[in-house]
């Protein structure tokens, strides 16, 4: 089976890790500090607060901005269950916009229409490692006195007119679970550039302590350990090249599928570079028989994603609702292909094989 992901740990991780549990600071300490810094710098932020997961980043920033109960938050149905999930833990309510059915992000558009007294900020996601439309995001979020916080959880190292992606909208959201471009094992990380966010970002991430055993405002344990971030630190250093293999690997995909009838290859907007932490096609008709076809014959596979938020059975019985029609539409027909940086070229061909030869007796 060629799997449709594969972390990447080596020797250098490995001694990483020794080399911390031999000190005995095994929870958040300076290996920490050492990985926040060396990440704000790589997005090109002032700050960064490193947290457990990617879910409880994106829940520390939420209540950093002040997002509370009865408090609206514009995002997308077309995305993992954390990015809503977060807006609910803030006792929030999301409220639902159409994406771009090319780049699969928030359509700003129709954000406008959604915005109601309520609307506290604007929650966009990069989805599969391709930048939101951030621009006039934030225009709309100035106009409209709202916060702006990514959900960057698969687009580590992408940029947006020149910038990365996490230094642009107040604050910032990755993942580092074990199927991003870098891993920690389990991990997040917030940045802004923004010292009041920051400082916030931190008490939540630790109890709300604004010095030890002084608790200033309502936190959690959201910490990261100094083992995750030993191995934070050394996949940081190999980001760049990961990114440029899944890169070399989409575009080979691309190539070799582009005339391939009844599929849709992705698409990068001219202003922003792609890390395709998915390689994520279309297909025009019976998605589910074709991922069959490619499972059988050793293509793993992925779909990302099979429900939109609002019709998850949850979200229905808390009344969530929404309707976006090209949300839906995506649900429907996307499928996700191997990219990731350990395939070897037999590989690639294997899985290009295999989807014409899958399109010609399915689709």
């Amino acid at each position: 089976m060629i799997n449709i992901a594969k972390p990447i740990i080596g020797d250098e991780e490995i001694e990483a890790v020794t080399e911390v549990l031999k000190s005995g600071m095994l929870a958040q300490g300076p290996k920490v500090e050492e990985f926040q810094k060396a990440f704000a710098e790589y997005t090109e932020s002032k700050y960064a607060v490193a947290t457990s997961s990617g879910t409880t980043a994106l829940h520390a920033a939420l209540k950093a901005v002040d997002v509370q109960k009865g408090d609206e938050v514009i995002t997308t149905p077309f995305t993992f269950a954390a990015t809503s999930n977060s807006v609910l833990y803030s006792d929030a309510t999301p409220v639902y916009c159409d994406i771009d059915p090319v780049t699969f992000n928030l359509d700003p558009s129709k954000i406008e229409e959604k915005i109601t007294d309520k609307t506290k900020a604007i929650l966009p996601v990069h989805l599969y490692g391709q930048p939101a439309d951030m621009c006039p995001i934030m225009e709309i979020a100035e106009e409209h006195d709202l916060k702006v916080i990514e959900d960057a959880a698969q687009a580590h190292g992408s940029t947006y007119k020149g910038k990365k992606i996490g230094s642009i909208g107040d604050m910032g959201c990755f993942s580092f679970y074990p199927t991003k471009n870098m891993t920690t094992g389990e991990g997040g990380m917030v940045t802004t550039n923004d010292e009041e966010l920051d400082e916030k970002a931190g008490m939540i991430r630790a109890h709300g302590e604004s010095k030890r055993y002084e608790q200033s405002l309502l936190g959690y344990n959201y910490r990261m350990t100094d083992i995750a971030a030993s191995i934070g630190l050394v996949q940081l250093d190999n980001i760049d090249k990961f990114n440029r293999i899944r890169n070399e690997n989409a575009a080979y995909l691309n190539d070799a599928l582009s005339n391939v009838e009844g599929i849709t290859t992705p698409e990068v907007a001219a202003d922003r570079t792609h890390v395709f932490h998915q390689y994520t096609i279309r297909v025009s008709d019976k998605r589910d028989e074709f991922r069959e076809y490619l499972t059988q014959n050793g293509i793993g596979t992925g779909v990302h994603y099979p429900i939109v938020l609002y019709k998850q059975p949850y979200y229905q019985k808390l009344g969530i609702t929404g309707n976006c029609p090209e949300a839906e539409c995506a649900a429907r027909q996307v499928i996700s292909l191997p990219v990731h940086p350990s395939l070897t070229q037999d590989e690639l061909d294997t899985v290009a094989c295999c989807v014409k030869k899958a399109a010609k007796e399915v689709l």
